[in-house]
């Protein structure tokens, strides 16, 4: 253990025990420096550490006291849950999901590694708390009118992920399909698409299938924003650098004659696909919701 945790253990086994009493001085940075032949520095973070527990407090003319009306860990500055998950989504917003850990987080927090189990079981629920923040950030509509039509709401909610993937990427990598985090804001869209289906007249078994495929276009287009970020972070070359340095490798290949297809396409000129990521997306969606438009088209009584 850290020296500065013994201390902490001991003064805050003595509140616990009630030797030191809501309003009794505890030791000065100064006397712990003596009492435990530590550094001023480890002296200082163990009654920082107090103070974000809500053990102690300071007073004016006495100094750091056992605090009259202890906080809850949770209400502490820099510990409440609240910042815990946010300092924890703008860590994956700048550095990827790979790059978080609990010991980088504690330290982003000013707070003992430790002091975060206090909050969450383990990174799993972390993880499940920061996609829950991220889609609620996007929250669905209260009423799009059911007169709007299934295919509005399923629209709605598409883009509505599209967004919180667009401002977390990492989030693609958080769900799955085999195991969905139970994540409540999002499961609001599944339920949301379910609805619309359902009153389109589709079996709930067939809403379901039609909803995950749908969840699962703007996911796996998402995956690329992750990788993508990761690949210019690693190489400081972007998606069109990074393409027109392959010009040469595509045309040796083409030459061969074995892609005809793709010699033609070439041929077109640079301008004649967009690959950016949300035409992509756009044009997957239509055609999914044209495809479900013909299923839903096919029903022999619909609503």
């Amino acid at each position: 253990m850290p020296p500065y945790l013994r201390i902490v253990a001991r003064i805050r086994a003595a509140i616990a025990a009630g030797d030191l009493r809501p309003g009794d001085r505890v030791p000065s940075t100064r006397e712990l420096m003596r009492t435990y032949g530590v550094a001023m520095a480890t002296a200082t973070k163990a009654l920082t550490a107090l103070r974000q527990e809500g053990l102690v407090e300071p007073q004016p003319g006495i100094g750091t006291v056992v605090a009259r009306r202890p906080r809850s860990p949770a209400a502490g500055p820099a510990a409440d849950s609240d910042r815990l998950v946010s300092t924890a989504i703008r860590l994956a917003d700048t550095d990827g999901l790979a790059a978080l850990s609990m010991r980088r987080l504690a330290a982003a927090l000013g707070i003992p590694t430790m002091t975060l189990y206090r909050h969450v079981t383990n990174k799993e629920e972390l993880l499940l708390l920061m996609t829950d923040a991220a889609f609620g950030e996007a929250p669905l509509p209260d009423s799009a009118g059911r007169a709007a039509g299934w295919r509005a709401h399923l629209t709605i909610s598409a883009r509505l992920q599209w967004g919180v993937y667009r401002r977390h990427p990492w989030v693609a990598e958080v769900m799955s399909f085999t195991r969905p985090p139970m994540a409540m804001r999002a499961m609001a869209h599944t339920e949301w698409c379910l609805a619309a289906l359902e009153r389109a007249g589709l079996a709930l078994p067939v809403a379901m299938h039609a909803t995950m495929m749908l969840a699962n276009h703007v996911r796996g287009t998402a995956v690329n924003l992750e990788w993508e970020a990761n690949a210019e972070q690693d190489t400081g070359v972007d998606n069109v650098e990074w393409f027109t340095a392959q010009e040469a490798r595509f045309a040796q290949i083409t030459a061969t004659g074995a892609f005809p297809a793709f010699s033609r396409l070439a041929a077109l000129g640079p301008d004649a696909v967009d690959y950016e990521l949300d035409a992509l997306f756009e044009f997957g969606l239509a055609r999914l919701l044209d495809g479900l438009s013909a299923l839903v088209d096919a029903l022999p009584h619909r609503p």
